[in-house]
């Protein structure tokens, strides 16, 4: 593992301003391609980074709010996943019109609204909390994944653009292990300031309390779930003006980028990505990856509390395990893939996917329960090594297909009211076969994109 002070001392230290061979240093190609950032990059790339911590921290903080609801409101399992809808539809939405934000104000200032407006969203639990019902949080919900969408439609390209191309994709992968320690935070949070406060009483005790009795309840339940939102809202608020203030070099690499999107038309764009099958595959993969990831984390929960008799609180703690074993694979994977193709690894790594969801819909014990915390090894390496696949050979369509790859994060918010189906039909238990199937999807990817390496290679002329 990297750290960045060493890839900064490293890599930055004779980093010649203009990365391309003809620099006007005189830097040679082998000079070029040490460097991980580009000279006076190291400020705003530590910012960004900590954009990847953020947006983890929100997005887990998210997942254990299935359950919340689900006990505040008395809803079904499959009511209550409306709220990773409400959240990963926001994603959907967002990508396109943040792509273009991104082409007419840049990264920067994509990164700065995106930030402003997911702390909008973070703001809105206050007023949400106060009306106690479940539409003005879905709205508040929307609001801050509506904000991340820009935020991370922006922050994955503009890490890209910040070096040389020769180690973009390390750069991003580098980035991206930062993600989980947000996600572990954002379940910590959710941990010891949420689920505790949750009222053990069922859905027929709350039937039963006065209209008043289950009021105060519910509010108690809401204030607790407010406090972590404004908290985050405020740090993203802090964040952008950091971000704000830093000056980042015009450097030219980024200038181009940004010329190229102003004008490339974007209906040409989209005929290329969809007939680029190795892209319309990828797509496809990262919608199933998000789902089976949202999925095993949404109803983490709700398997532990159902196999295992055990609490709220005390389930969290699967949940918070499971995010401690993402965190750590993201590194050994990254480490692991200078020595294995990603391709066989992202395959192999799937495979053991669709055997331990097997494992939890079969044995519905703290075997089963260890099965799906294990899931998350599987996909820890998925949504930078499926993206950075996906996006080979687009040249100048790099930009509208990485917000094609964000829109497929839709995933996360259809697949979960699947999930959730099956849970009221069945249990917790046997829903984990949609978690199966979705590894599967990511299987049939990595077979594909090992026969058909580098599919569009030929056209790279024509889209550069």
């Amino acid at each position: 593992m990297y750290s960045y002070d060493q890839l900064g001392k490293k890599d930055n230290k004779e980093a010649p301003m203009d990365a391309s061979p003809t620099s006007a240093t005189g830097a040679g190609p082998v000079a070029n391609k040490a460097a991980f950032l580009h000279r006076g990059m190291r400020l705003p790339f530590l910012l960004i980074v900590i954009c990847f911590a953020a947006w983890g921290l929100a997005g887990n903080l998210t997942d254990p709010l299935v359950s919340v609801f689900g006990s505040v409101f008395s809803m079904s399992a499959l009511q209550s996943s409306l709220v990773q809808f409400a959240y990963y539809g926001a994603y959907f939405a967002l990508a396109i019109p943040a792509a273009w934000i991104n082409s007419h104000l840049g990264y920067k200032g994509g990164v700065l609204i995106g930030l402003l407006l997911a702390a909008t969203g973070g703001a809105l639990f206050l007023p949400a909390s106060q009306m106690m019902t479940y539409s003005m949080f879905l709205v508040a919900l929307f609001t801050l994944a509506a904000g991340l969408s820009i935020l991370e439609t922006s922050a994955n390209p503009y890490v890209m653009a910040m070096g040389p191309r020769d180690n973009a994709t390390r750069r991003l992968n580098f980035a991206q292990s930062f993600n989980p320690v947000g996600s572990n935070l954002g379940v910590l949070l959710a941990a010891v300031f949420i689920l505790p406060h949750v009222n053990p009483a069922t859905a027929e005790q709350r039937a039963s309390m006065t209209q008043a009795a289950l009021a105060n309840v519910q509010s108690a339940e809401l204030q607790a779930v407010m406090g972590p939102y404004l908290t985050l809202a405020l740090l993203y608020v802090v964040i952008a003006i950091a971000i704000a203030m830093v000056r980042v070099p015009r450097h030219e690499s980024l200038l181009a980028d940004r010329k190229s999107d102003l004008e490339a038309l974007p209906g040409s764009r989209l005929g290329r990505l969809v007939r680029n099958r190795r892209y319309a595959f990828g797509v496809v993969a990262q919608f199933f990856n998000v789902a089976a990831q949202t999925c095993t984390w949404t109803f983490t929960i709700h398997y532990v509390t159902q196999t295992l008799g055990v609490s709220d609180s005390a389930a969290g703690y699967w949940l918070q395990a499971s995010l401690v074993v993402f965190l750590v694979s993201r590194f050994v994977m990254v480490a692991v893939m200078g020595r294995v193709d990603p391709r066989k690894l992202m395959t192999g790594m799937c495979v053991l996917g669709v055997a331990l969801s097997l494992v939890a819909v079969f044995s519905g014990n703290w075997i089963g329960a260890v099965a799906v915390v294990m899931l998350s090894a599987c996909i820890s390496l998925l949504f930078p090594t499926i993206y950075g696949i996906s996006l080979e050979g687009l040249g100048r369509d790099t930009k509208y297909g990485a917000a094609g790859l964000v829109m497929a994060i839709v995933g996360g918010a259809l697949m979960p009211l699947v999930q959730g189906w099956m849970i009221d039909i069945t249990s917790a238990r046997i829903s984990y076969v949609v978690v199966a199937l979705c590894f599967a999807v990511i299987v049939a990817f990595g077979i594909y994109v090992q026969k058909h390496p580098r599919e569009g290679e030929a056209r790279d002329g024509d889209l550069a």
